[in-house]
């Protein structure tokens, strides 16, 4: 059996286990974070038959003609709601764009609160009718598992288990749907997904439907995630790892080309990027702060911060 390259944790284990199984969650999911910056999670609560569907959704309306996804793509909104073309996403320290088209959800607020007029609606495909409403509603299974994740993310700091309910309480989360077409010409050193770390808290990704994924270890080798059946991956972002001035670790990732002989294949992935709202303040803890560990950030919103690593990725003009 090959040796995972991230440890396997199970949410049930925290959401309905016993007070001794929640802290050994807890332990295990901070240590993981601590480590890696990634964990392999089962038993999360997003049901499968919904996942499929998503899939089989997305995999249709990446499928459309050029010129009817391009009517989907909304100029002004860096890519963050409906279809982004081909070659306009890169790595923050690349200048090669990455192999990929997507498509972004974002939140749906529904109880009054002042943060929508934040956001902009989300976009609907006339020609796949289901696409957006199954989209929302794996948005909404993600952002319940997530936040349970979160809370034993905040025990693991020491902090109030609900530290993080009201700062990802209609959050500027995103779902995204990305695929990776076929491999026609030689690649111009573009990988489909250039080395690159999440901007969010954490990024949550079910499985893909080809392999690629790789994190970069702590001796600079680069290891292949090879998620089980059933199984999401779990990875801190730059928001946590500053918050934490660190302690939690982003950890670098890409999405290599498959070898020659499988370039006819196509990809599609599908990550869920936990934001919170614009306002959540991400100055360093203070307990993550001291001596040994002196601070390493300014004091910035997550909207600041998000609007500057946009623009480093081309997004936002």
């Amino acid at each position: 059996m090959t040796k995972r390259a991230i440890p396997l944790v199970d949410l049930s284990s925290f959401v309905i286990g016993t007070a001794a199984e929640q802290a050994a969650f807890v332990e295990a999911i901070g240590n993981a974070f601590r480590t890696s910056g990634f964990v392999g999670v089962i038993k999360h609560g997003v049901p499968t038959t919904l996942v499929d569907r998503f899939y089989t959704e997305s995999k249709a309306f990446f499928a459309l003609p050029e010129e009817i996804k391009r009517k989907y793509e909304v100029p002004g909104l860096a890519g963050q709601r409906g279809y982004t073309s081909f070659g306009k996403e890169h790595a923050k320290h690349s200048k090669v764009a990455d192999l990929k088209e997507f498509f972004q959800i974002g939140q749906t607020v529904e109880d009054g609160d002042q943060v929508e007029g934040e956001y902009p609606p989300n976009v609907q495909v006339a020609e796949r009718a289901d696409f957006a409403n199954t989209g929302d509603q794996l948005y909404r299974a993600f952002e319940q598992s997530g936040g349970f994740l979160l809370e034993a993310i905040a025990l693991y700091l020491g902090l109030d288990r609900d530290y993080f309910s009201e700062k990802i309480h209609n959050g500027n989360s995103i779902l995204r749907a990305i695929h990776y077409p076929p491999i026609t010409v030689e690649p111009a050193s573009a990988l489909r997904a250039e080395q690159h770390e999440d901007i969010n808290l954490i990024t949550l990704l079910v499985g893909a439907s080809a392999g690629g994924l790789q994190i970069q270890d702590r001796g600079n080798q680069w290891l292949d995630i090879v998620p089980e059946e059933n199984e999401i991956v779990v990875n801190v972002g730059d928001m946590l790892q500053r918050l934490t001035n660190d302690y939690l670790k982003s950890t670098t990732h890409r999405v290599v080309n498959p070898p020659r002989e499988e370039w006819h294949k196509p990809r599609l992935s599908i990550p869920f990027f936990l934001h919170p709202r614009s306002d959540m303040d991400l100055t360093c803890l203070t307990g993550c702060v001291d001596s040994e560990h002196p601070l390493h950030y300014k004091p910035i919103s997550a909207g600041e911060y998000l609007d500057e690593r946009l623009r480093e990725i081309g997004l936002k003009k």
